[in-house]
């Protein structure tokens, strides 16, 4: 299905945004980062491919007239159309997803996966590809690499269930492949993973230069996810595989890498990025649109604003709450945000946890809020729990709100905060609560913390800021891109990655 929003405008640079999960499907903190850098570039005109769980879900953005077409690509839902191939070409794919197998398993055979890649992708764009993968065939070539005695899979003697679970994850990864891909312009992929699939085929096929965003780490996200996931070793090996190579092949070839934050960049220079095709842009809010917060509510609060969702670990974040409260009884624990479709069971662990712990009668879900500047207010403190993060949109803005914030030390976060909060270490409940009673204990530490606050969103992270960086990096693209030998391109100073080391 495509969502058609306005006509192509004769000169306007063109670039293709490539998101998954974010928008204009949902809302949360990386689809406000592109709907701030649409609307705020009226003289570019858009493309949106975007990954979505079924293709059902509804456009939740208004998309301004400069985006001049939405194409969501569902993951899930019903198997996309198609015949698998037959005879020669049946044999040529079944070879070609041996290699792509080999691939991700043998560590002496990775140079093989952008080829074997890149010849799927002419598969899905046949319409071979994902019937491929459902049929028996795809099977066998998987359990047949499986059982190579060079590799050490084998030993966990991988079972014909394990290759159907494989087998289904990388279909479903995979079908972003098949994708009409950008084919002019710059592709500017909003996350690492499977967003960046159709970037890839527009490069390969069009020369059309590719710019990655990230603003998590994808491959971290995804450890993170397999590392407790309902799924067998030799499955994690092929999946986490998939993602390792994926991004590797895209920090190799993207035109240009701009990471929410430094310590994404270590991640990516990690991960085989050049480091000259590295700029760190800042998520930028606008201090007019976020302004003081105004009095503090005269009961003891904290608040937090987000997505309910395990990656945010409200569970640490409700534990601590539970020792804030035998020293403040009378404290409260507002949370606001949505619950995505398939979270319930999570909020209501959550819920759960509350409950058992004594306080569910202090902790409130209290959803999605019509303006995001009353979550802020709503505390004392504003909390931020996560276990991953890229540089969140939710700091910055109760930063700008001049409230005082406890924050845990994950991607960017400290980048964010400097001296202005309090930043504790992930999962760390004990830690979390005394940050916020020695917040709570102190009415003036927490109005001065607040002031410098919003004082360092004025001077280091306004939208504007952001806003003038990917123009310029749009334009720079569209007329010719960059390669690493051009010494005009910035590159991060030395004291940049020191401080990030130490």
């Amino acid at each position: 299905m495509h969502v058609l929003s306005g006509a192509p405008r004769s000169g306007a640079t063109r670039v293709t945004l490539l998101t998954e999960g974010t928008y204009p499907h949902s809302h949360g903190g990386v689809s406000v980062w592109c709907d701030q850098l649409v609307t705020g570039m009226p003289d570019i005109d858009f493309d949106v491919i975007a990954v979505t769980g079924t293709g059902r879900e509804p456009v939740v953005w208004d998309v301004p007239a400069h985006v001049t077409r939405v194409t969501p690509v569902p993951m899930w839902g019903p198997a996309p159309g198609g015949r698998p191939p037959r005879g020669r070409r049946a044999r040529r794919l079944a070879d070609l997803y041996d290699r792509f197998l080999t691939a991700l398993l043998d560590p002496a055979a990775e140079d093989g996966f952008g080829p074997a890649l890149y010849g799927l992708a002419d598969a899905a764009a046949a319409g071979e590809l994902s019937p491929f993968l459902r049929d028996d065939r795809a099977l066998g070539v998987l359990t047949s690499v499986w059982n190579r005695p060079d590799l050490a899979v084998r030993e966990a003697r991988p079972t014909l269930h394990d290759a159907v679970t494989a087998t289904v994850l990388l279909e479903h990864a995979l079908r972003p492949l098949a994708a009409d891909p950008p084919a002019e312009g710059v592709a500017h992929a909003v996350s690492g993973g499977v967003a960046v699939l159709p970037g890839l085929t527009g490069l390969q096929r069009h020369g059309v230069p590719l710019l990655l965003t990230e603003h998590g780490v994808y491959l971290r996200e995804r450890y993170l996810g397999y590392r407790t996931g309902p799924y067998r070793w030799p499955v994690k090996a092929v999946v986490l595989g998939f993602f390792r190579l994926l991004a590797e092949e895209t920090y190799r070839r993207a035109a240009l890498i701009t990471p929410g934050n430094r310590y994404n960049r270590l991640w990516e220079e990690e991960g085989g990025a050049d480091p000259r095709l590295i700029r760190t842009v800042y998520n930028g809010v606008d201090p007019a649109a976020f302004p003081p917060a105004g009095p503090e509510p005269e009961v003891p609060t904290l608040s937090w604003a987000g997505r309910v969702d395990p990656i945010k670990d409200l569970e640490t974040l409700i534990r601590a709450f539970a020792v804030v409260r035998e020293k403040v009884p009378e404290a409260r624990l507002r949370l606001f945000g949505g619950t995505p479709r398939g979270g319930e069971a999570y909020r209501e662990r959550c819920e759960a946890l509350a409950d058992g712990l004594g306080h569910g009668d202090a902790v409130t879900f209290e959803g999605r809020v019509d303006d995001i500047k009353d979550a802020y207010a709503a505390g004392n403190v504003v909390m931020l729990s996560s276990i991953s993060e890229g540089f969140p949109f939710t700091l910055i803005e109760a930063m700008s709100c001049g409230r005082a914030t406890v924050s845990t030390d994950v991607g960017g976060v400290r980048e964010a905060v400097g001296d202005t909060g309090l930043v504790v270490p992930p999962r760390d409940p004990a830690a979390m609560a005394a940050a916020a009673l020695e917040l709570l204990d102190d009415a003036e530490r927490r109005r001065r913390m607040g002031e410098a606050a919003r004082l360092r969103v004025i001077e280091q992270f306004t939208l504007r800021q952001t806003v003038d960086s990917f123009r310029s990096v749009y334009l720079e693209l569209a007329a010719g891109g960059r390669t690493p030998d051009d010494s005009t391109w910035p590159e991060a100073g030395a004291e940049e990655l020191g401080s990030v080391a130490g």
